[in-house]
């Protein structure tokens, strides 16, 4: 030891001395920033997020290569790398989770058995996961979050093309046109008005987006307001979304019928409340719903929105908000287009029923990581609130990391054998191909206004004798 490290260690601090230090002098910790995809990636994929899905997993066979863990991440690495074939993305996936995890048990090296293995992984295991991952999206960005008192979330559905298998079309059946592909239909929530995607539920073509819709209500957050197109309309599922303690807003078309309680004309009217109360319903002896009826005026003529909404209150959701929260609604499309077209994910590559589900799913798990990382916090009229972020330049950073970790973490044999199995999917045989005639897409038109009428003199006896209601 030289004398001026022992004089170092003589050397009494200023706190014992009693001295007071400046406090720029002070030291502080420093703020944790990520500086890598993996560090990135663990904020929302930490030990907890993990615990709380092998929580739910009881595998029969404890003797398997493939653990949760090493599944998970092979098939969502899968998602964000290159590849021509799915064989191709497997093997760059599988040597960069190698690199990644140097000192873990090493998973098996055929693509047949990671598929087998991923067949037999429960859904509700990665449900499990999925809800993990959401509570930590809710404690990143729960802060800023919430608009005029509310979580806004957007709901929509979109269909996914399958490969013609003989199980998949057995299994999926058809839907839309005739001689179609088997299909999912995904239904999504989405964290407006920063394009965050918030959960899925994942069902065959033909299912209900309604359905769908209710399969997402336990996942919803306090304090939530639906935005929904004309689609979503039905005294069913309005009294679904209040059962779920949520409220909505949705926009009519002529399928719904209105009453008011004074006769008011169309042309002057803004707002205002009104009954809904379906002749179903009336027979089956269902209350009514007290709702408030909101006009948005259309740049063309005939061209009005007819929004419906449980928030009696003007003050907490007034007409302007209500307007623009329903443009808001039109940045689903846009996660639908990342989702299909950034990842690539337009059509799946699985062949079987149980591998087409998780692989849309776990999908749907890699948008969300790509569009939580990419999100971004401003201040903004003295409050915090979210940004929407670029998913493709997110997903090109993590292949950018992929491939510097592939050629420095690698070492001389791995780096080897990763190139000797390229070659070898590469240079595999000719794949199918089917020609398909690309049907026209037909124009969209606009929902016309509801049907408003005032209330009966009978229903409102009725109303006021069954129900209580003045």
């Amino acid at each position: 030891m030289c004398d001026g490290q022992r004089a170092q260690l003589k050397r009494p601090s200023l706190a014992k001395m009693g001295i007071a230090t400046h406090p720029s002098r002070e030291r502080r910790p420093m703020r944790t920033q990520y500086t890598s995809f993996t560090q990135a990636l663990a904020r929302f994929l930490s030990p907890e997020v993990w615990k709380r899905a092998h929580r739910v997993h009881h595998p029969r066979k404890a003797a398997s290569r493939w653990s949760l863990h090493a599944l998970v991440m092979v098939l969502l690495l899968m998602t964000w790398t290159t590849g021509d074939s799915q064989a191709e993305r497997f093997v760059t996936a599988r040597a960069f989770y190698i690199a990644c995890r140097q000192h873990d048990k090493r998973p098996g090296t055929s693509r047949q058995g990671f598929q087998q293995a991923l067949a037999r992984l429960p859904l509700p295991v990665l449900h499990a996961l999925f809800a993990a991952v959401r509570r930590c999206v809710q404690e990143v960005f729960h802060r800023c979050w919430r608009s005029d008192g509310f979580v806004v979330l957007a709901m929509d559905g979109s269909r996914q093309e399958c490969p013609r298998s003989a199980e998949l079309e057995r299994r999926l059946g058809r839907c839309g046109k005739k001689d179609s592909a088997p299909m999912l239909m995904i239904g999504a929530l989405v964290l407006l008005p920063a394009g965050l995607l918030w959960s899925w539920a994942v069902g065959p073509g033909a299912a209900s987006e309604h359905d769908l819709l209710r399969q997402l209500l336990p996942s919803l957050p306090r304090g939530a307001l639906l935005v929904a197109d004309a689609f979503y309309q039905g005294y069913d599922l309005y009294r679904d979304i209040l059962q779920a303690k949520a409220s909505f807003l949705v926009r009519l078309s002529s399928k719904s019928r209105l009453y008011t309680d004074e006769r008011q004309p169309l042309k002057r009217f803004t707002q205002g409340p009104v009954w809904y109360w379906p002749e179903q319903a009336q027979d089956q002896g269902r209350p009514p719903l007290r709702l408030r009826l909101i006009r948005v005026r259309g740049r063309r003529l005939r061209q009005d929105v007819w929004l419906l909404t449980d928030v009696l209150d003007s003050a907490r959701l007034d007409r302007r908000r209500a307007a623009e929260l329903s443009r808001w609604r039109w940045r689903i499309e846009g996660v639908f287009r990342a989702y299909k077209r950034t990842l690539p994910k337009i059509k799946l590559c699985s062949r079987t029923e149980a591998l087409a589900y998780r692989e849309a799913e776990v999908a749907l798990l890699g948008l969300q990581l790509l569009l939580a990382q990419a999100a971004a916090t401003r201040r903004r009229d003295g409050g915090t609130v979210l940004v929407r972020g670029s998913a493709r330049q997110a997903l090109l950073r993590i292949r950018g990391e992929v491939a510097t970790a592939l050629g420095e973490k690698l070492g001389p044999r791995q780096r080897r054998r990763y190139r000797e199995e390229l070659t070898r999917v590469r240079a595999g045989g000719a794949g199918r191909k089917v020609r398909r005639k690309w049907p026209r897409r037909k124009d969209h038109k606009a929902p016309k206004p509801p049907k408003i009428r005032v209330l009966p003199k009978r229903l409102r006896a009725r109303i006021n004798k069954e129900f209580l209601i003045k």
